[in-house]
């Protein structure tokens, strides 16, 4: 097989979908492959997560810019840097109650101590209570009730005892 024959094979490979062709005569043995397209994946838009302190939750923002104006006096609120955060350890639903007819289970102003359920997330149809690491006050809850979280997202401040 001479150079010409082998440059009419390639023309006719590249505009058919033929991937690869492999001729042999006496003379040898020539193999033409077409280069593979890579794969076109498709993916959902990107959610641009923001980490911020813990008096300027919520830690995600939409991806689109949100102008805002706030009340001067919040704006100049103390941040006391003696707060805890607690912090979302999965991805799924944030739920206050344990059922809708039931008070919260953690609520600005309460004392909490290890152990204490501080709320519910649930993700995959199970509900997982979440449970408070260390003793203290709320001072701020930071999700609304019945509101999607993201992993690490803070959920509460919490003002430690000593």
């Amino acid at each position: 097989m001479d150079l010409k024959q082998i440059h009419e094979l390639i023309k006719i490979i590249n505009k058919s979908n033929i991937g690869e062709i492999s001729i042999e005569d006496k003379d040898g043995k020539v193999t033409i492959r077409q280069k593979e397209e890579p794969a076109i994946v498709q993916s959902a838009p990107v959610q641009q997560v923001y980490h911020t302190t813990p008096a300027q939750a919520p830690a995600s923002v939409p991806p689109a810019p949100v102008v805002t104006s706030a009340p001067a006096s919040q704006a100049a609120a103390p941040v006391n840097e003696k707060l805890v955060t607690v912090k979302s350890p999965m991805i799924g639903t944030f739920y206050r109650r344990s059922s809708p007819d039931k008070p919260a289970l953690a609520d600005v102003g309460q004392a909490i101590a290890p152990g204490k359920v501080l709320c519910i997330i649930e993700a995959m149809k199970l509900f997982n209570e979440i449970e408070a690491e260390i003793s203290g006050t709320i001072v701020k809850v930071l999700v609304d009730d019945a509101s999607p979280v993201e992993f690490d997202q803070p959920l509460f401040l919490v003002e430690p005892t000593a």
